[in-house]
């Protein structure tokens, strides 16, 4: 082999090493472009993965959220009717404190920690004929009204449960005699009068108490008389009739007092609860009586 051959067939040889370096080295790249590229799919398929997983879970929870929420709604009860009550002084008229206490100066107004919810008036007459006898006249108008309370109930029904209360104390003053009761139409929701004679030291006296209720509000109205020092004992009938007016303008005082402040449409005219039967235990929130402490006045 001549000199000129050999340095032919060693360049041939190198040539050839040098390709097989170049695919090596192009293989190589390629293999790391894939490497890198292989983790970067992965990754990108694990944040998928996770994000839809993520949003499925968020869904869950909202959707037991929301099913829970619905499953246990707030307790609720009927706003009560009236928010306020008027001064018990002046529920009255002029014309008709004459007619029942024509010798009261002035009414006598109870003590009460909210003026909103509770109220109360007295006014005591005696017309003194010296020898000729006197005439003893004595009446008081007790108001309450009631709240409506998501555990007690509403303020009418609480009011339904008084208002028999106040009626049964009527009927159970120790010593009454020859007791009568009855309803009264066209006051309020529902009013009922009770009347019996009542001896004391004094003289013999006539009582006359009418409880009415005019949606979530109670009036107590107590009226006696009394001829005393030989004078003549006034007639119960003339004492209730005068009762019974009495207690129709103080329901009607009421509603007045509350117009455009009321949860519903202030009437003193009978409403749809009135023909159902009371229900709902009796309210402890009266401290005493009316009917009972009337007993007690001379």
């Amino acid at each position: 082999m001549s000199e000129g051959t050999m340095q032919r067939a060693v360049k041939r040889d190198e040539h050839d090493r040098r390709d097989q370096r170049e695919q090596r080295a192009r293989g190589l790249r390629r293999a790391v472009v894939c490497a890198a590229a292989v983790p970067v799919m992965l990754i990108a398929a694990g944040c998928s993965s996770d994000s839809g997983s993520g949003d499925k879970a968020a869904d869950d929870s909202g959707t037991k959220s929301s099913a829970s929420s619905s499953a246990s709604p707030s307790p609720t009860v009927q706003a009560a009717a009236y928010k306020s009550i008027p001064d018990a002084c002046k529920v009255l008229g002029k014309k008709t404190l004459e007619d029942l206490a024509p010798k009261a100066k002035s009414g006598k107004k109870g003590s009460s920690d909210d003026a909103s919810t509770r109220g109360s008036c007295s006014w005591s007459s005696l017309d003194n004929n010296g020898v000729k006898g006197s005439q003893f006249r004595w009446l008081n108008v007790s108001l309450l009204r009631f709240e409506s309370d998501v555990t007690r109930g509403s303020g009418e029904k609480l009011a339904q449960g008084y208002y028999e209360t106040q009626v049964q104390d009527a009927k159970s003053v120790s010593g009454a005699k020859s007791l009568k009761s009855e309803p009264v139409a066209g006051v309020g929701d529902q009013a009922t009068a009770v009347r019996y004679d009542l001896k004391k030291k004094e003289g013999s006296f006539k009582q006359e108490t009418v409880v009415a209720r005019v949606e979530n509000v109670v009036v107590t109205l107590d009226y006696n008389g009394a001829g005393l020092a030989g004078e003549k004992t006034p007639s119960a009938e003339t004492l209730n009739k005068l009762a019974q007016k009495a207690v129709k303008e103080v329901v009607a005082a009421v509603a007045e007092a509350n117009d455009g402040g009321s949860a519903g449409t202030p009437s003193s005219a009978p409403s749809k609860s009135a023909s159902k039967s009371p229900s709902g235990s009796s309210s402890k929130a009266a401290s005493s009586s009316p009917s009972k402490s009337a007993a007690k006045k001379s």
